[in-house]
């Protein structure tokens, strides 16, 4: 029998007024409720600062997190106009911060250039906080309106009478914990932004104060004079680099251009790309021509000079992208993104014009600097010829798995559920921890790995060589995605990859090993949340025959306390050391267990901090050591 259909009728249409559709969907406006979308919240606030700077109408931006989460964004640019609507008749403020698609910038009258087009930003981020209050100086006055779960609780009104010429906006808000629960503001993850946003926008002044730091507030603060050059010598302060950055501005129609690239010696690129100042993380058209003029461009002079031979191929655009380190900043009238949360370009037009200007830029470089030139010309050969050497080793690799037992290493234990959503694996460290893992877990659904050792340092060598190694070629086969362009998470045998060492030096020094091979050569692994890290207890507290763990040094004090004095305390030096019921007990139970999620949050800083810790240059890594040792000692006084 089947089940009766409900009724349908005009009654049943829901029309959500005002902003009420952001609360009820926050993921279309923000992207989500998790951290990275509360963090987008003040991107959103701070990228109307940044497009009044864009106007030339701004030039110092302040954002203050408060004591209680609340957050300050100050500016000095011209001020939200204050006035009546025309055909509203509300305050042009009111009707900004409560009406989704309301703003200045559907024209190009007020903002030739700017970063959020769709009208949306910072009305969605008052609907999505407990509260708002936006002051706003222009006219003489200084006025001000507040506003509740985006409703405004009382017209704008004139507070004060401002002196001198002095304009701008002061924007205060507190998100809603309603909707943002158990997440809170993260100083790194914003000053990363901000920084950005300082290379981007040349001659604005970045200040970032957290007050939530006691005794003494956090500060930073950001002004780049040479812009995005500056951005790529600061990604390159860690390498060996072939030559001078190069950079180019120009505008086509209404396209400002803006590009810097420098090569290094590594086999790292690292390239960002720009729209309006939003960092377009999945890149997009201009990132697109950017690529296709290098690749073409490096190939037509190595052509031209006898650099390549006759038989030789073209160089591929991996093969003119190895060691690269380059900037591409747009800035168009009227951008469209994928998304309101801006993460990829997709303006046709902006491929051919971008593509023009590193045509022309790249090609006369290369034609005045002929001893650079044949340095980049030469890396360029050598990653083809790696290239070539790295696709023998990988089908090599492929041709093994298909004969070592439809795909799997020998010394992996594989679990017996099929469905890849139910299942995880395990790479431990050593063959005894394997052991104790193994007789430990739940064989229905998680698998084992064990390593023999380090695995390479991936930050410093060729793919070739890394598929080489065999540790890394049993981390292959396991996950069935492939590696490098041939990644497919698609392939991906186990839903979670769980990096479980020892908690030691060498446990730490392996871990880092598996994290760089991951984002290197799959970091869409680390993008989709498939990257985790487990948790093994540090001590086992024993009081008569009541066992506790303690997971950190601390938490080992407060259990000594509670348990008194006639206690025995065991320090884990490895995860051989455990029995396989305790390892299953602590750190493979999903009821019990603490696992950390690897995410990437901003990608620039990723790769600077692998580069400095992993790369060739010794001496970035000893300040970086130093400065840490003296941090972790002055807080053990």
């Amino acid at each position: 029998m089947t089940e009766q259909v409900g009724r349908y009728d005009a009654e049943d249409i829901t029309v959500l007024k005002g902003l009420e559709a952001v609360r009820r969907r926050p993921g279309m406006y923000v992207g989500g409720t998790d951290a990275r979308a509360l963090h987008h919240m003040v991107h959103e606030v701070v990228d109307n600062s940044i497009d009044e700077a864009l106007a030339g109408a701004c030039d110092r931006i302040e954002i203050t997190i408060h004591e209680d989460d609340s957050v300050t964004v100050a500016d000095n640019g011209r001020g939200i106009p204050i006035a009546p609507h025309p055909v509203e008749k509300i305050s042009a403020l009111q009707l900004v911060m409560t009406t989704l698609h309301a703003g200045g910038k559907f024209d190009s009258a007020s903002y030739k250039v700017s970063g959020g087009l769709h009208g949306v930003g910072v009305s969605a981020v008052n609907a999505l906080s407990r509260w708002m209050e936006v002051r706003v100086r222009r006219d003489g006055g200084v006025f001000q309106q507040r506003y509740e779960r985006g409703i405004p609780t009382g017209p704008v009104v004139r507070t004060s009478t401002a002196r001198g010429r002095r304009t701008g906006n002061v924007t205060t808000f507190l998100f809603d914990d309603s909707i943002f629960v158990g997440v809170t503001y993260r100083f790194e993850t914003l000053a990363l932004r901000f920084r950005e946003m300082a290379f981007v926008t040349k001659g604005v002044s970045i200040r970032f104060r957290d007050e939530r730091t006691k005794p003494f507030p956090r500060e930073t603060s950001y002004y780049f004079e040479g812009g995005i050059t500056s951005f790529v010598r600061y990604l390159n302060r860690n390498r060996v680099t072939l030559h001078q950055p190069v950079y180019v501005e120009r505008r086509i129609d209404d396209t400002n251009v803006e590009i810097a690239l420098q090569y290094t010696d590594g086999v790292v690129t690292s390239e960002y790309a720009f729209a309006n100042t939003i960092n377009t993380v999945d890149g997009g058209t201009h990132l697109t021509g950017f690529r296709s003029a290098v690749t073409r461009t490096i190939n037509d002079h190595a052509r031209r000079n006898n650099l390549l031979k006759e038989k030789d191929p073209n160089l591929t655009g991996e093969d003119t992208r190895e060691g690269l380190t380059a900037i591409i900043s747009i800035k168009h009238p009227d951008p469209q993104f994928e998304s309101q949360t801006k993460v990829k370009l997709v303006n046709a037009e902006v491929k051919s014009q971008v593509e023009n200007v590193m045509c022309e830029a790249l090609s006369r470089f290369l034609e005045s600097h002929t001893r650079e030139a044949k340095r980049i010309v030469a890396k360029c050969v050598t990653s083809a010829r790696a290239r070539q050497a790295a696709r023998k080793a990988r089908d090599l690799v492929i041709r093994k798995s298909v004969l070592e037992s439809m795909t799997l290493p020998g010394k992996l234990a594989d679990c017996s559920e099929r469905n890849p959503s139910n299942t995880e694996l395990f790479i431990v460290e050593g063959d005894s921890a394997g052991g104790s893992a193994k007789q430990g877990r739940d064989r229905h659904f998680q698998a084992i790995l064990p390593l023999r050792g380090k695995i390479l340092n991936t930050e410093r060598a060729r793919l070739d060589r890394i598929l080489n190694n065999r540790e890394v070629r049993a981390i292959i086969s396991a996950f069935g995605t492939g590696i490098g362009e041939s990644f497919d998470l698609g392939g991906l045998r186990y839903n979670r990859i769980v990096i479980l060492c020892d908690a030691d030096v060498d446990g730490s020094h392996i871990r880092t090993l598996l994290l760089t091979f991951f984002f290197r050569y799959m970091q869409p692994l680390i993008e989709d949340g498939h990257l985790y890290i487990a948790q093994p207890p540090l001590y086992q507290i024993r009081s008569g025959r009541k066992v506790s763990y303690a997971y950190a040094e601390d938490e080992k004090e407060r259990l000594l306390k509670r348990m008194g004095e006639k206690v025995r305390l065991q320090r884990y030096k490895g995860l051989g050391e455990m029995n396989p019921d305790q390892l299953w007990e602590t750190t493979m139970n999903p009821a019990n267990r603490t696992l950390i999620q690897v995410t990437i949050e901003d990608a620039a800083a990723a790769d600077r901090i692998f580069d400095m810790l992993m790369g060739s240059s010794v001496p970035p890594r000893r300040r970086f050591i130093q400065t840490r040792a003296k941090e972790v000692k002055n807080l053990d006084v």
